[in-house]
C-alpha cells in the first residue's frame, strides 16, 4: 500500500497560499490536510473558511478537514458541502459521535476520528468499524512545532494491528520528521501529516522532499 503524504496547510506560506497549494499538488501531494480550530477544544485558532475554499478551488486532490472543535456535528455538513473529502472529528469533543460519523457518511464523505495523545484505544473501540481513517495525534493538538510524544507509538502499533480486522487507514499527525516517516511506515502506518518537521520551511523543493519521503 502506498504511503499517503499529506501537507499540513497550517504550516504553509499564507502570503502565497495559492502558489504553495499548486506547487504541492504538482510535487505529488496525496491529501491536503486543513486544521480547523475553535479556540475552545484547543487553545488556538486554525485555518479559516476562506483558506479552505482557496485550497479546494485550486486542486483536484483529496482535501481533509481536521475539526479540532467542540460539537463538530454543527459543522460537518457545511464542510462536506464545501468539498471536503475526509472529515476528522475528535470523539473527546462530541457527545453523540456515532451520529456525527453517520452524518459524514450520509454526505458521501470518508469519516475519520482523531485521537489525542491521552485518549486510549479502549475508549474508541466501538467506533473502529464505523470509520475509514484513524489519525493518532503524536503531539498535543493545537500548535505546530512541538516535540513527538514517544508514548503514542504503543497506541499506533495497537491500532495498526486492529486495522486488519476493521479495515481503516492509520494516520499520524504531529512532529513527523523524515525519520518518523521511515520508522512508522515500517510499523504499518499508512498516512503522514507533514508540517515543519519534514516539509515546510526547507531549502529543498517540495517535489524533492516528497520524493525523498516516498
Amino acid at each position: 500500500m502506498k504511503n499517503l503524504l499529506c501537507p499540513s496547510m497550517m504550516c504553509a506560506d499564507f502570503s502565497n497560499l495559492e502558489r504553495d497549494t499548486v506547487e504541492l499538488d504538482k510535487a505529488g501531494t496525496d491529501i491536503f490536510h486543513i486544521d480547523i480550530m475553535d479556540g475552545d477544544f484547543v487553545p488556538n485558532f486554525g485555518m479559516g473558511l476562506q483558506d479552505f475554499e482557496l485550497i479546494r478551488s485550486v486542486t483536484e486532490k483529496p482535501v481533509d478537514v481536521h475539526l479540532m472543535i467542540n460539537n463538530p456535528l454543527k459543522y460537518v455538513g457545511m464542510f462536506a458541502d464545501m468539498g471536503a473529502d475526509i472529515i476528522y472529528i475528535h470523539p473527546e469533543a462530541d457527545q453523540q459521535v456515532t451520529r456525527t460519523i453517520d452524518v459524514i457518511k450520509s454526505k458521501g464523505k470518508k469519516a475519520g476520528i482523531a485521537l489525542n495523545p491521552g485518549t486510549s484505544v479502549a475508549t474508541v473501540k466501538e467506533l473502529l468499524s464505523l470509520v475509514d481513517y484513524i489519525m493518532v495525534m503524536t503531539v498535543n493538538p493545537g500548535f505546530a512545532g512541538q516535540s513527538f510524544l514517544d508514548f503514542t507509538v504503543d497506541k499506533i502499533e495497537e491500532l495498526v494491528a486492529l486495522s486488519e480486522e476493521y479495515d481503516y487507514k492509520v494516520m499520524v499527525d504531529g512532529a513527523i520528521s523524515p525519520e518518523k516517516v521511515k520508522t512508522l511506515s515500517k510499523k504499518g502506518v499508512t498516512g503522514f501529516i507533514l508540517g515543519t518537521s519534514s516539509l515546510f520551511g526547507k531549502e529543498e523543493s517540495y517535489e524533492t522532499i516528497l520524493q525523498n519521503l516516498r
